[in-house]
């Protein structure tokens, strides 16, 4: 069974010496605050929900006949604490009961929730989103009466979006919106993939739906945002139930819910037919938090394998006259411990970096620096939820391949938490959808003026990196010239070529995903260079050289998959996929 020890020292360094959010004006926060976060966050994590973990996989969520589920054993006294002990509200706004802390800090919480029991986190995890939503576009009643207790955790908030005709193409929709003489709107329709559409952990759950009105336009221009409760105002039921838990690959403690809207009474959330855009408040929340998701199970697979190769005796190192070595000796366990050191520690302080760029989109002390902040955040979401979730998933399969067969059985826990990362590269928008927004619309749209300032700011670090960290600088400046043309030539070549953003959109997602890595690891070697007689900071700078040589000499290669175009990928006749 796998154990999990939060990454306290770690994360301690990125909050105070990366980003030294002690040091940040209006964004600061007190040190000493910090650590008893980080600390007591850490301790809950590995003492109240990493026992979650092997139990909710086994036991999955059970649907009853009368359509309400139970989840697994634990979960509610789990879920009592969470709640008492405020992590759900660290960030939230102080006017509905939150306490206003930097969503940085939030986001630590996230992933050491996320690590030790992902099942569970994704209960209130999209809770977050939820609140999001309705803080932007909900009308002063709603929020007076959903939002304090959304942000309590008494209640909690959902998304249901997704229908079998329409997956990613929101447009394909069919779920209808009919209006009353009250000004509500009675619901009818079928959403499918609803995590904790129904669960046991609260009296009320607050659904946030996709509907069209009558004689809504065609297609995504159509669409509305309606809030469904589980349970009305005045008690009642609402005609919105559970019909049926879908059997899924991993995360079985997390009820994913057929949700079946027989009428059901809602409100609508902003403007008619402008529901795109408020789902975007809580579909990009939620698309964070999948990368935070796939950097949660990398270090979960990392702190185990690690145990594992140093304890097992298999083989012999080179040279050696013993009978057995530990697995550690052999180059090629080195080199995948290595990859997973070079994602899990680049990838926590890049999602930190974010973080602290939406906190920044809010409180800055200027509109031109909130606008600069959420046009970052706007570039990397993509970046954060494909690439993050595709390298936590190949981690994690790398990190049972350490177990050798051992790692093919459920003892060793390892199959689990595999099965637990593939989701994330799935739910929120495939990453093949979060590449061609990438590529289409934080790229191509404005011709990639915002990719130039975060290219701008990578190559500003290059260039003033002292000698005693050159080996990175310098092939990261190289790959920020990659970088640069590989964004030029989508560009250019759209206006062409209709099919050139989608043939070069995922290897340019890789390609920003491994710079900004690869940023994160100069800046973390800065700060570790000259203090190598710490074992801390000397395998800091152990693991950028690794980056440097094994990780930065991808983004030529991705590059020249862009540069290829599309015709190569559109060759071929769609029936001459098919064999026979």
């Amino acid at each position: 069974m796998p154990t999990y020890t939060p990454p306290a020292r770690d994360t301690r360094f990125v909050l105070h010496e990366l980003l030294r959010i002690g040091d940040l004006g209006e964004l600061a926060a007190d040190g000493e605050l910090i650590d008893t976060i980080v600390d007591e966050a850490g301790r809950f994590a590995a003492e109240m929900i990493a026992p979650l973990n092997r139990v909710s996989d086994e036991q999955g969520c059970t649907r009853h006949s009368d359509g309400s589920v139970t989840t697994p054993s634990g979960f509610r006294p789990a879920y009592r604490a969470y709640v008492e002990a405020g992590w759900g509200t660290l960030a939230l706004p102080v006017e509905y009961g939150g306490q206003g802390l930097p969503h940085v800090l939030a986001a630590v919480v996230e992933e050491y929730l996320d690590s030790a029991c992902h099942a569970f986190n994704m209960y209130p995890g999209l809770n977050q989103g939820a609140v999001a939503a309705l803080v932007a576009k909900g009308s002063e009643e709603l929020k007076a009466r959903y939002l304090p207790k959304l942000v309590s955790g008494e209640w909690l908030g959902t998304m249901a979006l997704t229908e079998a005709q329409a997956g990613t193409d929101l447009g394909l929709i069919r779920t209808r919106a009919e209006p009353r003489d009250d000004g509500t709107y009675r619901i009818i329709g079928e959403k499918i993939f609803c995590s904790g559409g129904e669960q046991d952990l609260t009296d009320n759950i607050v659904h946030l739906v996709l509907a069209k009105l009558p004689d809504a336009p065609e297609g995504s221009r159509g669409i509305s945002l309606f809030l469904v409760p589980k349970v009305l105002p005045d008690g009642a039921r609402n005609a919105a139930t559970c019909g049926a838990i879908e059997h899924k690959m991993g995360i079985h403690g997390s009820a994913t819910c057929v949700l079946n809207f027989d009428g059901a009474t809602g409100w609508l959330i902003g403007e008619p037919n402008a529901g795109l855009a408020a789902m975007f408040i809580m579909m990009n929340v939620a698309r964070l938090s999948c990368g935070n998701q796939g950097l949660a199970q990398a270090e979960l697979a990392y702190q185990n394998a690690a145990a594992y190769v140093i304890e097992r005796k298999q083989g012999r190192a080179a040279g050696s006259t013993a009978a057995a070595d530990s697995l550690i000796a052999q180059p090629d366990v080195r080199r995948m411990l290595m990859d997973a050191r070079a994602f899990t520690e680049g990838m926590r302080a890049l999602v930190a970096w974010t973080a602290l760029q939406i906190d920044r989109s809010h409180r800055a002390p200027t509109e031109q620096a909130r606008a600069a902040a959420d046009q970052l955040v706007g570039f990397l979401t993509p970046v954060i939820k494909g690439f993050g979730t595709d390298k936590g998933f190949e981690t994690a399969v790398a990190m049972q391949q350490c177990f050798g067969g051992h790692g093919y059985i459920a003892e060793y826990g390892m199959e689990q938490i595999v099965r637990d990362a593939r989701v994330p590269m799935i739910y929120e928008g495939a990453n093949g959808v979060q590449a061609l927004d990438l590529a289409a619309r934080k790229l191509a749209r404005d011709e990639g003026q915002v990719a130039e300032r975060f290219l701008a700011l990578v190559e500003g670090t290059c260039e003033s990196a002292g000698a005693g960290v050159r080996f990175i600088a310098l092939p990261l400046r190289e790959a920020v010239h990659e970088a640069r043309e590989a964004g030029r030539f989508l560009v250019a070549t759209a206006k062409a070529d209709a099919n050139a953003l989608g043939a070069g959109s995922y290897a340019f997602m890789h390609l920003i995903g491994t710079l900004a890595l690869g940023w994160m690891w100069l800046r973390m070697a800065e700060i570790a260079a000259g203090r190598e007689s710490d074992p801390f900071y000397a395998a800091k700078l152990a693991t950028a050289r690794f980056y440097a040589k094994r990780w930065l000499p991808e983004c030529a290669a991705l590059t020249r998959k862009i540069e290829a175009g599309s015709e190569a990928m559109m060759a071929l006749e769609p029936d001459q996929f098919l064999r026979g």
